[in-house]
């Protein structure tokens, strides 16, 4: 009978050594989680803090780019050139004021608002100005360009018609990715200033 007690406080001792060590395992786990847990938990606020950010900034681009849109809608409809320029005005101010922390966010989208800019500086008569947003596209969205919907390329369109493409060779015309009518128009200008 005391082989079989001293059996069971054996087994006993060695099943509370094993609960003990399960339990200390346990706790150091935990203790592990709550601590990296907070570290996750600070990431994910900052995280979210930075995308509320990104949302405000391209919330604000948005409103400024709508008041510019409709500047450029009532420019067409009085063909008026001080709206043009003013509507160019606001889409650069729009771009300006977008900041660093947006500036990758909707890249294609501010890509055809920054486009129109130019496009209307142009049509307002202020080549200077169309010149100097076409360069700044070209720095802000490099490699990259938008095309109309007859497949022609907006940065050589804009050049040509900006003249920051030479106009000397009857095939320069043919390699730039531009309107057949462009090309024509192109053609002719360059043909009665030289004859």
């Amino acid at each position: 009978m005391t082989k079989s007690i001293k059996n069971i406080q054996t087994n006993g001792f060695k099943r509370l050594g094993r609960i003990g060590l399960l339990g200390a395992a346990l706790v150091s786990v935990s203790a592990c989680n709550t601590l990296y847990g907070n570290q996750e938990q600070a990431e994910g606020i900052g995280y979210r803090t930075a995308r509320y950010a990104d949302i405000s900034a391209m919330r604000e681009y948005r409103e400024c780019a709508t008041q510019a849109l409709q500047l450029d809608e009532q420019a067409r409809l009085s063909k008026s050139a001080a709206k043009y320029i003013a509507s160019a005005n606001l889409i650069s101010k729009c771009e300006t004021e977008v900041g660093p922390e947006a500036a990758d966010i909707a890249p294609e989208e501010r890509m055809r608002l920054y486009g129109l800019s130019i496009q209307n500086y142009l049509k307002g008569g202020d080549i200077v100005q169309a010149r100097g947003n076409l360069e700044r596209f070209e720095e802000a969205f490099p490699n990259q360009d938008l095309y109309f919907s007859d497949g022609t390329s907006f940065i050589e369109t804009m050049s040509a018609l900006l003249g920051r493409e030479e106009s000397t060779s009857f095939g320069k015309y043919s390699m730039l990715n531009v309107n057949n009518e462009l090309k024509s128009e192109m053609r002719r200008v360059n043909y009665w200033k030289t004859n």
